[in-house]
């Protein structure tokens, strides 16, 4: 499997079109609203600024899998990622990241970058995958891991 015979669907219902992720370097991060880890929106947004006109794109799945942490339907989640933490990278339909019913893009990314111990699970919400230009998962980052401390390692793909 490959990233380009994945169909994304945007927060709206629409189709997200692959063609706007052909030759970019992507970051893939599972997010929520009420989360610990939830002001790293900001960070987030502060990478894609700095780093979108040179190829970056990032991709924001919100889950409810992790503490109940993102309970919103698609009409609150982009009411809060319009007003409490403005972003203007791509936030896709709500998913699931673990178990039966886990998106294929997750399926791919676990294994292609198995975490600790060679563990596939997400273990919590703002697990990061970086992707490379030619489409390969080239580093996974833990939820405690900064989007400032991510800079170094796009800037080098990029």
């Amino acid at each position: 499997m490959t990233l380009n015979k994945l169909i994304l669907t945007r927060l709206d219902g629409s189709e997200y079109p692959q063609r706007e992720l052909q030759n970019r370097v992507i970051l893939v991060v599972n997010v929520a609203s009420r989360c610990g880890f939830t002001p790293q929106y900001t960070g987030l947004e502060a990478l894609y600024r700095q780093f979108s006109p040179l190829g970056l794109t990032i991709l924001g799945f919100p889950c409810n899998q992790f503490g109940g942490q993102e309970p919103g339907d698609a009409d609150e989640i982009a009411r809060f990622c319009a007003l409490d933490y403005p972003v203007s990278f791509p936030i896709m339909a709500k998913c699931e990241v673990n178990g039966p019913r886990t998106h294929p893009l997750y399926h791919w990314l676990k294994a292609e970058q198995p975490g600790l111990l060679g563990s596939e699970a997400i273990k919590w919400n703002f697990t990061k995958f970086l992707i490379n230009r030619d489409g390969q998962v080239v580093a996974r980052y833990a939820p405690q891991t900064t989007p400032q401390s991510l800079a170094t390692d796009i800037a080098a793909l990029l």
